[in-house]
Formats: C-alpha cells, sequence, structure tokens
C-alpha cells in the first residue's frame, strides 16, 4: 500500500520558484495544492484548503512575514510548514512550529529527496532513515519522527 497523496501549499512570492516548487512536487508524488505570495493569502489559502504540508518562505511579497505564516499553518490550520529560505539565520529557535528548514540556494535533486523523506515522515509518523543532506529538522520534530539528532548525516 502507498502512502496517501500529500496535499502542498506553496508560500514563495518570485514566481519561477514557484512555477519549479510545483513541478517538484507532482515529480515526488505530492499534490500542490495551491500557491500563495503573500502573508495573507498564504493563511486565507492554508485555513481553506488544509494543506498536509506548506513550503514557506521566509521573505514574502508583504516583507519577512513566512515565520508568521508558518506559525498560524501549524497552530491554526493544522499543516505542517517546511521553511525554503536563504534566510535559515533568521529562523527562531522553535522553527515557528515548522518542521525544518531547507537551505536557499537549493537543488531539484535536493528537493525532491526532502519531500520524499518528509512525505515519509508525515505519513508513517517516524523517518525513513538518516535526514537527507539539506534538510534540516527543527529539534521538536526530530525528536517526534524518533530522530536523536536534527542535524544531516555526514559523510
Amino acid at each position: 500500500m502507498s502512502p496517501r497523496t500529500l496535499d502542498v501549499l506553496i508560500v514563495e512570492d518570485e514566481m519561477l520558484l514557484a512555477i519549479e516548487l510545483e513541478h517538484l512536487v507532482e515529480e515526488v508524488g505530492c499534490h500542490p495544492a495551491g500557491l500563495a505570495m503573500s502573508s495573507e493569502e498564504a493563511v486565507a489559502l492554508a485555513q481553506s484548503l488544509q494543506p498536509d504540508l506548506a513550503l514557506v518562505d521566509v521573505h514574502l511579497s508583504d516583507g519577512p512575514t513566512g515565520v508568521d505564516v508558518a506559525r498560524k499553518i501549524s497552530s491554526d490550520c493544522g499543516g505542517v510548514a517546511l521553511f525554503m529560505t536563504a534566510n535559515v539565520k533568521r529562523l527562531p529557535e522553535d522553527f515557528a512550529g515548522a518542521c525544518g528548514v531547507i537551505g536557499k540556494p537549493y537543488s531539484e535533486h535536493g528537493v525532491k529527496t526532502a519531500l520524499s523523506y518528509l512525505a515519509f515522515c508525515l505519513t508513517e509518523g517516524h523517518v525513513p532513515g538518516p535526514v537527507p543532506v539539506g534538510l534540516t529538522l527543527a529539534p521538536a520534530y526530530a525528536a517526534l519522527w524518533g530522530l536523536g539528532e536534527a542535524l544531516p548525516e555526514s559523510a
């Protein structure tokens, strides 16, 4: 039995990146549920669509509001956020309730590997193995999914 298809909300204000992420989401067998370019749009879509996962940039068209979006998605909408940002150092210690972060610039392979990994974690409730390179899990989710360390496996 294959895991269910995850609905993924993309919160990204750079249209070319958003379109690329939609394709990557589809390539790993998930469903791109919607696209938001501002924090207001992201929260409204998350409330109406109830996505399983939201890929959230920190800096959106209305400013550095992605952290607030992630908090609202995880606390009010029942979804899980994953930051995709060049501003990794701006993330709060608690990751604003997000499950982790992929730092920009990222590779197509890195995003697909991370999405497949997270799809497994979200459907099965535990990690399938070491965290892929390029993905950093939030400590709370690393513990929830049975990992002692949230850092990627080094060679």
